[in-house]
């Protein structure tokens, strides 16, 4: 079994940030939606090959597997 290293990306809007997990072989990974009152709604997604595109496009940048984390284990 091959080991995956998971990309992580940040958005931020307007009330919300959002961090998006990206397992970059098969294109499937989480979506975590945080609003201001650290409300976590917690979505998979299957991603086309687009997905680089548009997160560049919408303002995402590289995040950490450590941000991403804490906020799915609710420490954050």
């Amino acid at each position: 079994m091959a080991t995956i290293i998971h990309l992580y990306y940040k958005g931020e809007f307007e009330d919300l940030t959002v961090l998006v997990q990206i397992d970059p072989e098969s294109l499937r990974g989480l979506e975590l939606v945080i609003d201001t009152d650290n409300n976590i709604q917690k979505t998979k997604r299957i991603f086309d090959a687009t997905i680089y595109d548009d997160l560049a496009a919408d303002d995402f940048k590289e995040s950490s597997a450590l941000e991403f984390n804490l906020y799915l284990k609710g420490f954050k």
